[in-house]
């Protein structure tokens, strides 16, 4: 009987003692990832916690934390990005409002110093000051109607919309000026309806934009198009031109907020950078996708995939 005391007595020292040395363990487990994280938060770094044990539920807590560090780490990048794109795009608006204003107080200035001028040219001045002041309310406008898409703010109600239809009368309101300037129109919609989820003015919208678009940076082409199609579930329109293009290393910002290729700084293709940023929102609004394709002097394609209703 007391052998079997003393047993005892043994074999609950040695649980107690490998509980206490597990809980030692798991107690500097725990410190060192105390002080990793501190060290990774204090100094934004980008490493992970490790630990080498085999307790499973420390090796989950340790799964869950280095996935919350990257979430972290994302967040901060996000961040930066928004902030870059935030600091860029107020000194863009700056610039885009400083210019036209300047030039409408100059055109003031003269008509108020020269009392003897001609009617003619007083009138000529005054048209010059209502276009830069109509190009200045719509920045403004366009900067506005990015805030409320962003926001959400902007009510778009989803309707059943002609697909086909849209898109050719989008491409003839420009067939006017196309033929003026010298374009090759290619136009390839089929003749089977293809109907989509969407909003009217917003698919209006990007049609315009992206035409539009398409007739300034891809002018020197002298060809645009505009084809439609559908395949399963989704029905498909693309924009392109045969312009100068786009280079690769531009073709993931151009929907930036603000972004602009370098000479769209120039007078001959001023812009103010917000015109395809609100057509991405647009798009995505309606539950649609739209993506970039581009070979400078080939060939450069806007597509835009919506949601097609089938029967």
């Amino acid at each position: 009987m007391t052998y079997l005391w003393i047993a005892v007595i043994v074999i609950l020292m040695i649980i107690i003692i490998w509980q206490y040395q597990f809980i030692r363990q798991r107690s500097r487990a725990l410190e060192h990832i105390q002080h990793k994280l501190h060290v990774i938060v204090s100094e934004s770094s980008s490493e992970k916690v490790m630990v080498f044990t085999d307790d499973e539920p420390l090796i989950g807590v340790l799964n869950e934390i280095n996935i919350l560090l990257d979430y972290h780490l994302k967040s901060l990048a996000a961040h930066a990005r928004i902030e870059i794109s935030t600091k860029k795009m107020l000194s863009n608006i700056s610039h885009d409002l400083k210019t036209p204003l300047t030039v409408v107080l100059g055109y003031l200035e003269t008509i108020k110093l020269d009392s003897g001028m001609e009617q003619g040219e007083r009138d000529r001045l005054l048209h010059n000051v209502h276009r830069k002041t109509l190009e200045v309310l719509d920045l403004i406008n366009q900067f506005f109607d990015l805030a409320k898409l962003e926001s959400g703010d902007k009510d778009i109600p989803i309707t059943k919309l002609h697909l086909n239809e849209i898109c050719r009368m989008s491409m003839l309101q420009y067939y006017d000026i196309l033929s003026t300037r010298g374009f090759k129109v290619s136009i390839d919609i089929p003749d089977t309806p293809l109907y989509v989820w969407g909003n009217e003015d917003a698919l209006n919208r990007i049609l315009n934009n992206l035409i539009s678009n398409a007739i300034q940076h891809g002018g020197d082409g002298k060809e645009i198009g505009i084809t439609v199609s559908g395949m399963g579930q989704e029905a498909f329109f693309s924009v392109w031109d045969k312009g100068k293009g786009i280079h690769e290393l531009h073709v993931d910002q151009v929907f930036e907020r603000m972004y602009t290729l370098e000479d769209s700084r120039n007078k001959a293709f001023q812009g103010s950078g917000l015109g395809l940023t609100i057509t991405k929102r647009l798009v995505e609004a309606i539950g649609g996708t739209i993506e970039l394709r581009s070979k400078p002097n080939e060939r450069t394609t806007f597509k835009v995939c919506l949601r097609k209703i089938n029967y």
